[in-house]
């Protein structure tokens, strides 16, 4: 039997980062209001709306990706108004269904390097042209893809501006938000994504939480009772302040972004290994996320002491998809690179 050196399967395999985990340790035995009313919360939602340069926002904390991205979508839309996604989107592959189990139709598109664009918006709502059909209402995207590519500005501002002159809501899946602002290759801020979107995510489980992912309303239209939305939906935890404590202490001095950043340094690090081994990859390497594409029996070889996804065969190659995290250390990439040499 052998051992595993390191996982590189996602980007939440380390429980949580000590800074996060010493802001718990340091609340002591203080009580809180319940349901993310608490001091906390409220301090963690002014932090997010500094950051986001957005004072007008509404920020509420939830458990999980999926959890949001069900309750946000089916807030938003009316009972015969549906989706569209790429493809490869998470709520078109990864969520068992939770979008059409609300009862909105997901529309899916084929994806571009992760990504779709007003040309395939136009596609879906073009196909769909009376009652006798769901009616697309809202984009659903995510920045970071699925990928790990990042839209640029110029792209994310052209869908925006699509979907305001359509009647169309914007929403962006922002599991892996840190890590696309992050990212050499982005040229925008926060500030940007809260101006262009009706509402986001900011994904805490993947970069240093326990848990929990952070809810942003920037349409005004779509505040009001959002916490009904919460409560009907198992969403609104009595105790939200473990939800609150946590993005304080992401979002008080830079630690959000300085996890973010050590993510994609180790991305770099070992995308740059193994294309000096001569191997390319399926996308090009922006954030967190790597996908060589190695030969098949290497792949077999590696599996025995490493954990990742096979992404896709490709002949007798098959495309790899391996994550890097804030806790990831140069060590293991180094030596996943050996290992590959050596094999």
């Amino acid at each position: 039997m052998n051992k595993t050196k390191h996982s590189f399967k996602n980007d939440y395999s380390e429980l949580v980062h000590p800074e996060v985990l010493e802001a718990f340790s340091s609340i002591g035995e203080v009580q809180f209001d319940g349901y993310g009313l608490d001091h906390l919360c409220e301090r963690a939602a002014e932090l997010i709306k500094a950051k986001l340069s957005a004072p007008s926002i509404d920020v509420h904390f939830v458990s999980g990706g999926t959890q949001a991205n069900m309750i946000v979508i089916s807030s938003m839309l009316r009972p015969y108004e549906a989706v569209i996604a790429p493809d490869t989107g998470h709520v078109s592959m990864f969520e068992a269904g939770a979008i059409e189990a609300s009862g909105h139709k997901v529309c899916t598109v084929k994806e571009k390097m992760g990504k779709l664009d007003v040309d395939d918006i136009k596609a879906v709502t073009g196909a769909h042209l009376d009652e006798h059909m769901v009616k697309p209402r809202l984009v659903y995207i995510s920045q970071s893809t699925e990928h790990g590519t990042v839209y640029t500005k110029s792209e994310l501002t052209a869908i925006s501006n699509h979907c305001r002159e359509n009647g169309l809501y914007l929403y962006i899946d922002g599991a892996r938000l840190g890590t696309a602002i992050n990212s050499p290759v982005c040229d925008m801020t926060y500030a940007d994504i809260a101006e262009l979107a009706d509402a986001l995510t900011i994904g805490g489980a993947k970069n240093g939480a326990l848990f929990g992912e952070a809810i942003v309303i920037c349409n005004d239209e779509l505040k009001s009772d959002f916490r009904y939305y919460l409560k009907q939906r198992g969403a609104l935890i009595a105790k939200g302040a473990a939800l609150g404590v946590q993005f304080e202490a992401l979002f008080r001095d830079g630690l959000y972004d300085k996890l973010a950043r050590r993510s994609n340094a180790m991305a770099s690090r070992l995308a740059a290994g193994i294309g000096k081994l001569g191997y390319e990859l399926q996308y090009p390497i922006e954030t967190n996320q790597v996908f060589p594409i190695l030969p098949a029996g290497a792949v077999e070889k590696l599996h025995r002491f490493y954990k990742f996804h096979d992404w896709i065969k490709l002949g007798g190659m098959t495309a790899v998809r391996l994550v890097t995290s804030w806790a990831t250390p140069e060590s293991a990439v180094d030596e996943f690179i050996t290992d590959l040499k050596s094999i």
